[in-house]
């Protein structure tokens, strides 16, 4: 009895080779009488039994009863159908159905009896795919996308071929019509290894669909694998493909040429019509075989009859009977051992087939397969295939966020690059993990927040649509973020808020210490030393206990100073110096101006000198804003974050909890079921919870928010001063950067709401666990700091020729006292003018005169004595050459007689 399904035409015409073979060789000793045929659908079960036993009963009645059963049907529904009536009836039979241990469910329980007549044999279709497991564990691959055609079963596949691998792959039909499609949704599920199985015209359908589509990079690997012994060509412009296909035997080539040639088996592809043939023949000399005994066909029921309650099993050794078949195979050896396990052997070789437009060029062998459920690979060059291997690509999303990501250029591929601290970090980690990688910025260059339906943007929004595998860049790790991707371990310490406001400029002034003292007290203090010395002068020269009046008097102290106007100018202004005035007057008026004078310059110097030092410090040191709070207490500074950023909806989400606790306790305070004594412990004179927030929000909705950092940034270095203009509340890490890069801004505050930065991968995803091992490496080897150091302290962006403002409150810059040394330089030039003008005077104004003393008349007024007289009239003076004509005179004078015996002065 032959069963089979509609789609096995090669074993059906397999099978009348092998009836026509036996007709034409009766030296094989078999003959065949009537053979009982049932042809069953892929769908309808109840009606391929009822065939079945239709044919078996009317073969009982006939007393035709069959010897063996071989059954082709393939699977799914024939194949269970058959398994069923041939197992309840006890008939031998043998299939070739496909399905390892396990898979025939019917088959799946047979007791030892039974396994000796109830035999399956994997075709080499069934052997086919399990070298998918081996290349996948040889290249260690992580993804893999299957398609197959109809010429090949893969239901009982989906679990078993990669089972136990940490591979993700899908198994789907391949779709001729409509590949590229296909194709595209595959991708979309980051599948970058590709293996098509089945007929080479199926193979290459998909590698042209690949081709439109533009799947040939390198993070692309294209795997064909067939029974046909064609060669592998698409119309492909520049492609690398594994092509694997069955290796010929030259030991059965010649007795399968006789096949072909005087049998007409011309069905392909050729190792299925052998196989169907092989076991065909062979089961028709087994069946002869075990027909020598007793007839085990004589307790044969028909369908009617049997009794699913009485269990038959038949004593018949089909399974020894059929290994001990001499006959030769056309193709391969069938190796029969149990049921799942027993195939036909056969070996497939792998070639890299380099195709260049749409022209194979070379075909270079890359490995060898003994086809089984155990063997590995034999590879000739793991070097080459490696290199022709997909390189695992991952879809990076990123935000651009200076120093993390910044923008770099454009490559070759006009694809816009990156660098910072988050490429770095990326380029380290790859290192450890050994993957490749695509970047590309959030079409909505949003980090990811969600709105008020429950719907995701920015990078989440990718990582969940599975437009990306990984979210790099500053992301906050957040709850509920954490809900939707996962997050792996930090990165980063933990960044909040603060504030960013425009740096404070003092005033400054080389002549700042004259702005200590207002105008109108300069010259109150100038006209009050003009005033004094004038005074000292006239006191001086009316007193009569004054030196130039009482010089007798004096004459033997050490210091005898005459307090003419110029001294005094000299003296009052020296008296305002650590130097002193030098000796003061003689006479007691004079001494109580000078006291004055002290007292007045010590207060002055005293108060200078301290309102000098407050003056220079209060008006650096004076910093309206120092925390969110002095900002939310003032009214001439605006603030506001960036609209629809992380900080918005933080300062948000805080006056909306503050306002649903003042509607809760609101609540409480109106309920009219609570008692006097519960109501009178909610009655408070004061508002018991904070309203901080609720009014910082208002403010922020007032000063209008930013839609871009630049237009935030613009709008504080716009401000009038730092006391007066806007502040922008921002990411910390961004204020921080703007700072380090710009001479103009500060930021205020200690940061609030702190976060940790971490990279996001897809939910489920295993680059969770990878990337946490390789951040950890990296943080134990302290790459970490390395990667801030070089992007923070040594950033080629900072600006270093700013004025930093804790120098500021050291000491007194050369802004703001460089006056000091311009008055010595003007006094030094005011000195250097006056010597020349002192020599220019001595040389050419007061050139001396040489008289003849003879002729010298000394006149009583005009050469005074030391005793205040005068000498007589017409004394002539022998040796005497007077300097001046001309000598002063005063007003005390006073008769002396002739100057007998007096030394003259000069």
């Amino acid at each position: 009895m032959f069963l089979n399904e509609e789609g096995n035409k090669i074993g059906d015409e397999a099978f009348n080779v092998a009836l026509d073979y036996v007709k034409k060789n009766p030296s094989l000793g078999v003959e065949i009488g009537e053979v009982i045929k049932a042809v069953g659908n892929t769908t309808d079960a109840q009606t391929f039994l009822k065939s079945i036993c239709s044919v078996y009963d009317a073969a009982i009645k006939a007393e035709t009863r069959p010897h063996v059963v071989l059954d082709m049907t393939m699977s799914g529904v024939p194949s269970e159908t058959a398994k069923s009536v041939t197992a309840a009836l006890a008939l031998p039979t043998i299939s070739t159905s496909f399905g390892q241990e396990g898979d025939l469910r019917q088959w799946r329980s047979l007791e030892e009896a039974e396994k000796n007549y109830l035999i399956q044999i994997m075709p080499p279709a069934d052997i086919m795919p399990e070298i998918i497991r081996r290349i996948v564990i040889f290249q260690n691959i992580t993804n893999a996308g299957i398609l197959f055609d109809d010429s090949i079963v893969m239901n009982h596949k989906y679990k078993s071929l990669l089972q136990n691998l940490p591979t993700r792959h899908m198994i789907v039909e391949a779709d001729e019509g409509n590949g590229e499609a296909q194709l595209k949704r595959l991708r979309e599920r980051d599948i970058f290894n590709y293996f098509i199985l089945g007929r080479l015209s199926t193979i290459v359908s998909v590698l042209d669909s690949a081709e439109k589509c533009g799947f040939f990079d390198r993070q692309f690997a294209w795997h064909g694998i067939t029974l046909d012994s064609g060669n592998l060509g698409c119309s492909c412009k520049n492609a690398t493909v594994f092509f694997v296909k069955p290796k010929p035997n030259e030991e059965y080539t010649e007795t399968y040429t006789e096949l072909t040639e005087k049998y007409n088996l011309q069905n392909l592809p050729e190792i299925s019509a052998a196989f169907y043939f092989d076991v065909a023949l062979r089961t028709l000399l087994a069946t002869k075989e075990i027909m020598q005994g007793n007839d085990y066909r004589k307790n044969y029921v028909t369908c009617d009859d049997y009794d699913e309650t009485k269990h038959v099993t038949r004593d018949v050794d089909l399974l020894t009977a059929f290994k001990q078949v001499s006959q030769p195979e056309s193709y391969g050896k069938l190796s029969i051992t149990s049921n799942g396990e027993s195939m036909m052997e056969f070996q497939m070789e792998m070639t890299a087939v380099k195709i260049r437009s749409s022209v194979p060029q070379t075909a270079i062998d890359m490995a060898t397969w003994n086809a089984s459920l155990t063997l590995p690979l034999d590879v000739k060059d793991s070097t080459t295939m490696v290199k022709h291997s997909a390189v695992t690509v991952y879809r990076i999303v990123t935000v651009v966020q200076n120093p993390f990501v910044i923008y770099d250029g454009v490559d070759g591929k006009n694809r816009t690059k990156f660098k910072g601290y988050c490429i770095d970090l990326i380029d380290e980690i790859r290192n450890i993990t050994k993957f490749d990688y695509e970047i590309y910025e959030a079409p909505d260059k949003k980090f990811g927040n969600m709105d008020e339906n429950g719907n995701w943007n920015g990078m989440i929004k990718e990582l969940m649509l599975k437009n990306a595998d990984i979210a790099l860049g500053s992301l906050s790790v957040m709850a509920e973020r954490e809900n939707v991707v996962d997050f792996t371990v930090p990165y980063y310490d933990l960044v909040g808020i603060t504030i960013l406001m425009k740096k404070p400029k003092a005033a400054t002034s080389l002549f700042k210490f004259l702005t200590v003292l207002e105008n109108e007290v300069w010259l109150c203090i100038l006209g009050a030393y003009f005033f004094t010395s004038f005074l000292m002068w006239v006191f001086d020269r009316w007193s009569p206990y004054s030196y130039q009046n009482n010089r007798e008097k004096y004459k033997d102290d050490e210091e005898k100073r005459e307090f003419n106007l110029k001294e005094c100018l000299w003296f009052c202004m020296t008296s305002l110096t650590p130097q002193g005035g030098g000796e003061a007057p003689k006479n007691l008026s004079g001494r109580l101006v000078a006291a004055t004078w002290w007292l007045f310059g010590f207060i002055i110097i005293a108060s200078y000198t301290a309102n000098l030092a407050a003056f220079l410090t209060v008006s650096r040191l004076d910093t309206p804003v120092e925390s969110l709070d002095d900002l939310a207490k003032q009214y001439k500074i605006q603030y506001a974050p960036l609209n629809n950023s992380a900080s918005m909806i933080y300062f948000q989400r805080m006056s909306d909890i503050e306002n649903r606790f003042y509607e809760i306790w609101k609540d409480m305070s109106l309920n009219d079921s609570l008692s006097d004594v519960e109501r009178a412990k909610l009655a408070v004179w004061d508002y018991p919870v904070s309203d901080k927030y609720t009014k910082i929000w208002q403010a922020m909705n007032e000063a209008k928010f930013p839609n871009t950092l630049e237009e935030a940034v613009n709008r504080v270095l716009d401000s009038k001063s730092s006391s007066e203009g806007f502040a922008y509340i921002g990411d910390a890490t961004d204020v921080r950067y703007l700072v380090l890069t710009s001479c103009n801004l500060q930021m205020v505050g200690e940061e609030f709401s702190r976060k940790p930065y971490a990279i996001a991968t897809q939910q489920g995803s295993p680059l969770k666990d990878q990337f946490n091992n390789a951040i950890l490496q990296l943080l134990n080897k302290r790459k970490l700091e390395k990667l801030k150091e070089q992007w923070w302290n040594q950033n080629p962006e900072k600006r270093r020729d700013c004025e930093k403002q804790d120098d500021q409150t050291d000491g007194i810059s050369i802004q703001n006292i460089g006056g000091v040394f311009i008055v010595i330089f003007v006094g030094i030039g005011l000195a250097c003018i006056t010597l020349a003008f002192e020599y220019w005077w001595y040389k050419y104004k007061k050139i001396p005169k040489v008289v003849d003393t003879g002729k010298v008349v000394a006149h009583s007024r005009q050469i005074p004595t030391t005793g205040g007289g005068k000498l007589e009239t017409g004394l002539k003076m022998q040796g005497f050459r007077p300097r001046n004509p001309t000598f002063p005179t005063h007003s005390f004078r006073r008769n002396v007689g002739p100057m007998t015996g007096v030394k003259s002065p000069w």
